[in-house]
């Protein structure tokens, strides 16, 4: 099956608002053997909305549809819908008794505008929004499947795994979908593609492997499709083994989790605590940690050493270290990843200074110019990094690099 994703809205056209729906539509399709062929942004004009459905509807099997369902005059996606269906907008008694109980529930008074919501195609199956007060719609026409779904990026998603979810797998029929993903890190995709090049010349033709770079790792997705189980399994499971034995070394996580959940798996395997004494990345290592539920089993805490009598003061870095060398510099990120262990009493410090940018670089280091420490108690490993001048990137690149490094030298699992 294919799918075609529009999203509605004048808000996404002037950038006023990210349109993150597709991307999350996407990963949330394809492990169901569903691809994506195309996707569309296009204002609240109903000839633009027709537009775009007699464009994807040319091209997919299943059109999802983001956006337009609100209560301001402006939301138009239901009655553009209805019309073009062929059928009339009907007062849904069951969409209006959720809506209505959802408001109560927040204490929010119930108004005409809201009352509107629940006058839906009179050919549409309700899909129920848990989060607010618009439904989803469910319609089929022509061996298509239309889903029209709200914006708000959570209750999109609750619609789509409540609702949306069990009906897509029903029309799978007797179809097995397999999804697996393995995360990589410390190479680049181009080397990653050389070097599997030969298990991908012997994949069969109903598996797939999918590269999914992000700054610092890869995720390599099989996916698969076939009428008999056990053969699916099977497959998938000799190509999960080809590349483990073949780029194992860069295998991060057999998985799909995010990076820094892995690492702190690693740490608890290995019953390790950790520290962070951040500068340039400015906490966001600390912040990738502690996103995952669990995380004060291994990470302890940091200190955010921006100026150089944090660094002093708080660390002990020293006061001739940062007037000899300065405050990006081996010596001193080895300095903070050493005392932030120590006063944390963990045992592992990681330590980031550099100049993220766009401003502050020297001839002698430019902007870009970041350093990364990672101190056990008898052993350090440092990297020097020379980025761009994009600050954001910077620091998120550097944060799950300086991670790597804790994994690469301390944690991963060396052979006898």
């Amino acid at each position: 099956m294919n799918a075609y994703i529009i999203t509605i809205g004048d808000e996404l056209l002037i950038g006023q608002v990210t349109d993150t729906n597709s991307g999350w539509l996407a990963r949330f399709l394809v492990p169901l053997g569903i691809s994506v062929v195309g996707k569309m942004a296009v204002s609240d004009q109903p000839a633009d909305i027709v537009s775009a459905l007699d464009y994807a509807s040319n091209r997919a099997d299943l059109i999802v549809i983001t956006g337009g369902l609100g209560p301001t005059k402006d939301d138009l996606t239901v009655a553009v819908l209805a019309k073009y269906f062929g059928t009339e907008l009907v007062f849904n008694e069951g969409a209006y008794a959720k809506m209505k109980a959802n408001l109560e529930r927040y204490q929010v008074e119930v108004s005409e505008s809201h009352r509107q919501q629940s006058y839906l195609p009179a050919s549409a199956t309700l899909l129920d929004n848990e989060l607010g007060t618009a439904p989803g719609m469910w319609l089929e026409q022509r061996d298509k499947i239309y889903v029209s779904i709200p914006g708000v990026p959570r209750e999109m998603k609750v619609i789509m795994q409540n609702e949306v979810l069990p009906r897509l797998l029903a029309k799978a029929g007797d179809k097995h979908i397999l999804h697996q993903t393995i995360l990589m890190a410390g190479i680049p995709e181009s080397l990653l593609s050389e070097k599997l090049e030969g298990v991908e010349n012997e994949i069969p033709p109903f598996l797939s492997l999918a590269y999914l770079p992000k700054l610092g790792n890869i995720r390599l997705r099989i996916s698969g499709i076939h009428d008999d189980k056990a053969i699916l399994a099977q497959a998938a499971e000799d190509l999960h083994k080809k590349i483990i034995a073949t780029v194992g070394d860069y295998v991060v996580a057999e998985k799909d989790m995010d990076f820094a959940q892995a690492i702190g798996e690693l740490l608890i395997k290995k019953n390790a605590t950790l520290a962070t004494a951040e500068s340039c990345t400015g906490g966001n290592i600390a912040h990738l940690l502690t996103l995952n539920s669990g995380s004060s089993a291994y990470f302890k805490g940091t200190v955010v050493a921006y100026a150089n009598e944090v660094k002093e003061q708080v660390l002990g870095v020293s006061h001739d270290t940062l007037k000899k060398y300065g405050a990006v510099s081996e010596q001193t990120a080895i300095e903070m990843a050493k005392g932030v262990r120590k006063v944390v009493e963990t045992d592992f410090g990681v330590a980031t200074t550099g100049i993220a940018g766009p401003t502050g670089g020297s001839p002698e280091k430019p902007v870009g110019t970041i350093w990364l420490a990672v101190a056990s108690k008898d052993k350090v490993a440092t990297k020097k990094l020379q980025l761009g001048n994009n600050r954001l990137i910077n620091i998120d690149f550097s944060s799950v690099l300086a991670l790597n490094l804790l994994r690469k030298v301390f944690l991963m699992e060396k052979e006898s």
